[in-house]
């Protein structure tokens, strides 16, 4: 069960060939390397991640999709190998309704879709569950979302995008307290977009639902400070205590253990701010 009295943190396990900080890194050939998955799985919890988030299909700019059966041959495995042997939320980084009923049987705790269940039968997909989903606005797809994004109002768009997702959510019986919204920072966004949300993100708290942030090692930060993806940890921990700090619920993180020490001292200090 998801627990957000607290922020808590997501660790990334990719089994992917092609992710763009962890690609390959559990991935052998045409399939995934269980052995290596669950042990990074069984660190990230070791340091102190409360939800392990699998993802079978990258979304990095560029990026190929996947037929539904690549997949489920990708996730379904790790998934199932790390709900028997540990004790974690397990969340599965999907947008195909094949792969959210296939994750839910076996063991899933949450579903994180990137398009924010508008892939045909998405919604009725999580209609049968009984699971959080997190949604996220995207604009555009992942092939082509950083070509020249543009928005007049990039908070209230992607605030107004949202709302419509979680109407569409609630028409189709999904009850609002599994609901969780996620800005997409990177997601057809420039650097001054990503910059304007994370500065205004407190103002997504009149949703009235939890926020997920995904912001490690993503390119603003190579934009803004001129780092390669492996030296990007500082400006992601910058930028995780600034999304606590404006009311981010969960942080979506590569560097768990640094993370969880950036997180858990914001929110100590956030907590003595509130007595």
């Amino acid at each position: 069960m998801l627990d957000l009295a607290r922020p808590q943190v997501m660790g990334v396990l990719n089994v992917t060939p092609d992710s763009f900080s962890d690609g390959g890194c559990y991935f052998t050939g045409q399939k995934p390397d269980i052995g290596k998955a669950l042990t990074r799985a069984q660190i990230m919890i070791d340091e102190g991640a409360d939800i392990i988030d699998i993802g079978g299909e990258s979304t990095r700019p560029g990026a190929a999709p996947l037929t539904v059966q690549q997949e489920l041959d990708r996730v379904i495995p790790v998934l199932e190998a790390i709900s028997k042997n540990l004790s974690v939320v397990i969340s599965i980084d999907t947008s195909s309704p094949e792969v959210m009923l296939e994750s839910a049987r076996a063991g899933a705790g949450m579903i994180n879709d990137v398009r924010a269940l508008r892939r045909p039968g998405a919604l009725q997909a999580m209609a049968q569950l009984d699971l959080p989903i997190c949604l996220m606005h995207i604009q555009g797809e992942p092939e082509t979302m950083q070509n020249k994004p543009e928005y007049l109002n990039v908070v209230e768009e992607v605030q107004h995008f949202l709302r419509k997702r979680v109407r569409a959510c609630e028409e189709a019986g999904i009850k609002r307290s599994r609901l969780l919204i996620d800005p997409g920072f990177g997601f057809g966004k420039s650097l001054e977009h990503n910059l304007q949300l994370l500065n205004q993100l407190g103002q997504f708290q009149s949703l009235e639902l939890p926020v997920l942030v995904g912001l490690s090692r993503k390119s603003m930060i190579g934009q803004a400070l001129g780092r390669a993806v492996e030296d990007r940890l500082y400006g992601s921990l910058a930028l995780a205590v600034l999304a606590v700090d404006r009311g981010a619920r969960i942080i979506r993180c590569h560097d768990v253990r640094a993370t969880v020490d950036a997180v858990q001292m914001a929110a100590a200090v956030l907590k003595q701010e509130a007595n």
